[in-house]
C-alpha cells in the first residue's frame, strides 16, 4: 500500500505538470525540491521510495545528520536557509545546491571550500525583493557584484536566483514578487550576464507554487504539502 507521503507526492507532481502545461511549459523543466526540514529520516526515505530525489533543508547541522543517515541513497541535497560563513567548510561538500548566497564574501568562501574538496555545487543568489528585516538576501542593485565574483569561481557554479517574498494571504498575492524576480533575471540576461548563471528561478512553495510556475519558476520548494503539518 502506498504511503501518505507517496500519495501526496503524486498529487503535487500532477499539479506541477498541470500548471506547467497551462503556462505552455514543459513539466520536466521544473524541479521539485521536497523540503524535509524538521521531518524524520524515515519520511525522507518514504519520499525517496516514491521517486523523489531532491531534498531541501534549512539548517546545516540537521541536514548533515540526515545526509549521513541516507548515505546509501542517491539524494541531491539543497541548502535553503541562511548559511553562516563559519559553516561553509561543512556545507560546501555536503550540498549539491545552495539557494541562499547573499554576499560576495559568502560566495568566495563556498567556492574556496568546494575547490579544496573537489566539489562543484550550484549556487543561487537570494535576492531581497521586499526589504523585510527578518529575511536575508541581496538588494537587486547589488546583485551584479555577485555575477562578477561568480565569473572568477574555480569550482562553484552560479546557476540562478532565489527569492522569499512576503508570506502571501492568497497565492495571487505572491505573483508580483515572482514576476519581479523573473523580470530582473530577464534584464540581467539582456545586459550580458551569461545565461548559465541565470538558468534557475527558485520560487514557489506549498501554498503558491502553481502561481510561481506560471511566472517562470524552475524550482519549487515544497514541504508541508508532501510531508504534512510541521510540529
Amino acid at each position: 500500500m502506498a504511503s501518505a507521503i507517496a500519495d501526496r507526492l503524486a498529487t503535487i507532481r500532477a499539479r506541477i505538470a498541470a500548471a506547467a502545461r497551462s503556462a505552455g511549459r514543459d513539466p520536466s523543466s521544473i524541479r521539485l525540491v521536497a523540503v524535509s526540514k524538521t521531518f524524520s529520516i524515515e519520511a525522507v526515505r518514504e519520499a525517496y521510495a516514491a521517486g523523489q530525489r531532491e531534498f531541501g533543508e534549512n539548517r546545516v547541522q540537521e541536514a548533515l545528520q540526515k545526509i549521513a543517515s541516507s548515505a546509501d541513497l542517491g539524494i541531491s541535497w539543497h541548502l535553503l536557509g541562511h548559511l553562516q560563513t563559519n559553516k561553509v567548510k561543512k556545507a560546501a561538500p555536503a550540498f549539491s545546491t545552495i539557494h541562499s548566497v547573499d554576499s560576495v564574501e559568502l560566495l568566495q568562501k563556498i567556492d574556496a571550500a568546494a575547490a579544496d574538496m573537489g566539489r562543484t555545487p550550484e549556487l543561487l543568489i537570494q535576492v531581497d525583493l521586499a526589504g523585510e528585516a527578518t529575511k536575508f538576501g541581496v538588494p537587486p542593485a547589488a546583485v551584479p557584484q555577485l555575477f562578477d565574483a561568480a565569473a572568477r569561481c574555480r569550482a562553484a557554479r552560479l546557476a540562478g536566483l532565489m527569492a522569499l517574498p512576503p508570506v502571501p494571504e492568497s497565492p495571487e498575492d505572491a505573483r508580483p514578487w515572482f514576476r519581479r524576480l523573473r523580470e530582473l533575471r530577464d534584464d540581467w540576461r539582456a545586459a550580458g550576464v551569461p545565461p548559465s548563471m541565470l538558468a534557475e528561478l527558485s520560487i514557489g512553495m506549498s501554498g503558491d507554487f502553481e502561481v510561481a510556475i506560471e511566472e517562470g519558476s524552475t524550482m519549487v520548494r515544497i514541504g508541508t504539502a508532501i510531508f504534512g503539518t510541521r510540529t
